[in-house]
């Protein structure tokens, strides 16, 4: 241990991966800015605001504009530099972009208000950060390189210290290690501190989460070893998936050597505003609030734990989380052992769903999937299963360059693509991203209605409606009285399995039981406010399956694409439409050789599995 002081820096989490860990990402903006004056008064060496899944829940969930939010946390923090988590050649998106549109987002960030770049690569494959983190510089903003820390059997502390030199030969202005799923130990920490502060100059961040117990641990031996910046998360929304609490943090480190210099009784009052926050987005709370070891094997990072659970709830599918979790190591290895952040975490993690979802390994494989094993997403540094690999390609070879150097320059053609539906520049980055959702986003801001995801939130008094229930809402807790025993009911959750059938996780007394309900009317509100139950046709309007030959979904989804048109003659094994599930694309085949007799769906369609999608004859 140093004698000589040395103040550790802090950079807060809340505003970013604090509510991606704990909260689906679902905190809006209204719910930021009124805090801000007080956050920038604290001190922090950054605030992490932007980035990350952030983007992409703006435009499909919360119908924010990502580059308005942007702009105004700038505004409302002018003192404290802005940092948001940039996935290198990924940016925000699930795959590789060409090096004009990499170039321009970082130009447009830069202009919008990021001053710290924090870029990774999730192979941590350093042709993936080079483009990214030059233009950074280029701008003039400050570069931090990302090791993204893993353990696996090929994952050494070599291999580490080799990667902290690249990132410093890139011209990086710090280090971060990041350790996305709280894997590090405190000793495992201090080896790789020490001998990371050895051989680079530049000064140390750590990130770690909060998952496995021992987050407060590690950033300890970190500081201790010679790490300079830790990221924290001010308490309500620390701990969990999260990371370690911003005021235990400074008061760990208070009257030492290391001292923040950060006021904690300031801290308290951010505290106290985001404890109420919080129990707004009470839905989209993490099922992991506590510590779960678990995560030294299956090694989920924070954000994708609680993204997973709503996703699986989404295919009425929660109770097989377990199996997932077993199923996550099994694809990893398969896979050459990635480290599991994204978009690789999402790959990996969407592969898993589907082997235990569809009962069978590998049945049905995403598009990124088969980009990932053909080497789109960079080189493993482990062994890929050959036999996985021949299954996703078939005879095409896998690829061994640098992923971007087969794509060739693409704004142009999507300028032209998204014409006037882009009112800027930032309009069309969004589409290059996440081109389904910017569409319908651009769709509704054109027609002056957004429908951002409801909060669920109880309707205010006085709203009720003759039956005292507020309209559109029902009461979650309630006593029932049948033959004369009362039971006491409280709704814990819903799902979804298909139209017309929904599964609401009910504690009857102290006991939690799935109940299946089945929808045999619709609701609609009269002109008085009151409601009006009346008898609706049960199920899709789409036809059942009932043929070999009938092209059908794997499982619930969204049409983002549709390759055939009735009439069109198709062979067994054609990719004729694809569905986007859990953000990956998931290729539908034809079953059979035929003539397509009938397309029940078109794109944007929300479908699911029992349904007659197309017909073939």
């Amino acid at each position: 241990m140093t004698n000589k002081k040395r103040k550790l820096a802090i950079t807060e989490l809340a505003l970013r991966d604090g509510h991606q860990s704990l909260l689906a990402t679902r905190m809006r903006l209204d719910d930021m800015l009124p805090i801000c004056e007080k956050l920038d008064a604290i001190g922090y060496w950054s605030i992490e605001a932007w980035g990350g899944a952030t983007f992409d829940t703006c435009l499909r969930y919360l119908k924010e504009g990502p580059w308005i939010r942007l702009r105004e946390l700038k505004k409302a923090l002018p003192n404290t530099p802005l940092q948001m988590l940039l996935r290198g050649q990924n940016l925000l998106g699930y795959r590789h972009y060409a090096d004009d549109v990499v170039q321009k987002f970082v130009d447009m960030a830069a202009a919008n208000g990021v001053d710290v770049f924090r870029t990774f690569d999730a192979m941590n494959d350093l042709r993936n950060v080079r483009v990214a983190l030059a233009q950074v510089k280029a701008n003039g903003k400050h570069a931090e390189g990302t090791i993204c820390y893993t353990a696996s059997p090929v994952h050494t502390l070599e291999h580490y210290v080799d990667l902290a030199k690249g990132f410093e030969d890139l011209g990086c202005d710090t280090l971060a290690i990041k350790d996305m799923a709280g894997l590090l130990t405190p000793n495992a920490t201090r080896e790789l501190v020490i001998a990371l502060k050895k051989n680079i100059a530049i000064p140390l961040h750590l990130h770690s989460h909060s998952t496995s117990g021992v987050a407060e641990m590690v950033q300890w031996e970190a500081v201790h070893a010679g790490c300079d910046i830790i990221d924290t998360a001010i308490s309500p929304l620390a701990g969990g998936t999260s990371h370690p609490a911003t005021e235990s943090m400074v008061a760990a480190f208070a009257g030492s050597d290391f001292d923040t210099g950060l006021d904690i009784e300031k801290l308290q009052d951010i505290a106290a505003y985001f404890r109420e926050v919080r129990k707004k987005y009470a839905r989209f709370e993490s099922h992991v609030t506590g510590v779960d070891t678990r995560v030294f094997v299956n090694q989920i990072p924070g954000g994708m734990i609680s993204n997973l659970a709503n996703q699986l709830r989404e295919q009425g599918a929660l109770d097989k989380m377990d199996e997932v979790l077993d199923e996550i190591p099994r694809v990893r290895k398969d896979f050459g052992y990635p480290p599991l952040v994204t978009p690789t975490s999402q790959i990996v993690g969407t592969q898993a769903v589907l082997n235990v979802v569809s009962g069978k390994k590998y049945k049905v494989i995403t598009n990124e999937t088969k980009g990932y094993l053909k080497g789109m997403y960079g080189r493993a540094l482990g062994e890929i299963n050959e036999d996985v690999r021949k299954l996703a390609l078939g005879d095409e070879e896998p690829v061994d360059i640098r992923p971007a150097d087969l794509i060739e320059p693409e704004l142009d053609a999507l300028t032209r693509e998204v014409g006037d539906k882009a009112k800027s520049i930032e309009d069309v980055l969004s589409y290059a991203l996440f081109p389904t959702v910017a569409l319908e986003f651009f769709e509704e801001r054109e027609a002056g209605n957004f429908k951002p995801e409801s909060l669920d939130a109880p309707a205010e008094e006085g709203t009720e409606n003759t039956a005292g229930i507020a309209p559109g809402l029902a009461p979650t807790e309630f006593n029932i009285t049948i033959h004369g025993e009362e039971y006491h009911i409280k709704i814990e959750g819903s799902g979804h399995k298909s139209e017309d059938v929904r599964p609401f996780y009910v504690k009857v007394g102290n006991v939690l039981e799935e109940v299946l309900v089945e929808t045999l009317t619709e609701v609609v509100p009269t002109a008085d406010g009151n409601i009006d139950a009346k008898k609706a046709s049960k199920g899709s309007k789409r036809p059942k399956a009932a043929s070999d030959s009938d092209v059908t979904t794997p499982m619930p989804g969204r049409i983002v694409a549709l390759h055939v048109e009735e009439g069109a003659k198709v062979v067994a094994g054609e990719v004729v439409l694809v569905v986007e599930a859990m953000k990956m694309e998931n290729p539908v085949y034809a079953p059979e050789s035929g003539t397509i007799n009938a397309i029940h769906v078109t794109i944007g369609d929300n479908v699911n599995p029992d349904e007659c999608l197309i017909e073939i004859g």
